[in-house]
């Protein structure tokens, strides 16, 4: 890791083998480093999460028979993990998204 690139600060799950694919996982990792790097990732890889809070996005990998999202905020100084998941339907369900609102709003008190 360069001095520059931002930490990855994981409130909430991990990217491992398994239940993700090597692939899946490099996947993970090599999209995770490009936002540690300040680099943009946008469609298809990551999209726009509002509903969570400003700066949170989610990140879209896919597997050989699954497809795992992985929630994130970009910070001044790092990268906020707040949840992986295996995504089952269209829509993220409301309880995710209170939860990983939750996580957030903690994390901001914690780090203050």
């Amino acid at each position: 890791m360069n001095v520059h690139d931002k930490p990855l600060v994981w409130l909430h799950g991990e990217a491992q083998s398994p239940p993700f694919s090597r692939n899946a996982r490099l996947e993970a990792g090599f999209l995770l480093r490009k936002l540690q790097r300040g680099d943009t990732v946008l469609m298809p890889h990551a999209r726009p999460m509002p509903s969570i809070g400003p700066r949170c996005y989610e990140l879209r990998v896919n597997d050989a028979n699954k497809t795992w999202r992985i929630i994130y905020r970009i910070d001044l100084d790092a990268i906020v993990i707040c949840e992986v998941f295996e995504k089952k339907t269209s829509r993220t369900p409301k309880s995710i998204i209170d939860v990983r609102q939750q996580r957030l709003r903690r994390y901001d008190a914690d780090v203050e």
